[in-house]
């Protein structure tokens, strides 16, 4: 009688939980892709730069379009348990060979210090 008790017990209290299904969910790992390009790295950019040195500085880009190969786009993704969390761009223009100019998408407050 103990047993048949305990077992209506068992079941009853896992009747009452709110959609316990609902809880199981696979795990979401943490997702960090792309270049991590910060304000010190920025700042040692100076205009007249060649590829070569840009590259150096910030390393390769994720984005190298071949229909537009004067422009070098690195770009940074990261998320947490599924949702993105931070998102960046940092594109360079070259004209000639040349450093040009710089257009940031808004760096976080993480990038504005040397953290790499």
């Amino acid at each position: 009688m103990k047993k048949i008790t305990l077992a209506v017990a068992l079941f009853l209290v896992g009747c009452s939980l709110k959609d316990p299904i609902d809880r199981l969910r696979p795990y979401k790992i943490d997702i960090h892709q792309g270049n991590e390009v910060t304000q010190a790295m920025l700042d040692q950019l100076k205009p007249g730069m060649t590829p070569a040195q840009v590259r150096y500085i910030l390393g390769t880009p994720l984005i190298v379009d071949p229909f537009h190969v004067d422009r070098w786009d690195y770009v940074l993704r990261i998320e947490q348990a599924g949702k993105v969390v931070d998102q960046r761009r940092v594109t360079v223009i070259f004209r000639e060979g040349r450093l040009q100019g710089i257009q940031t998408d808004g760096l976080s407050a993480a990038a504005q210090g040397d953290t790499p």
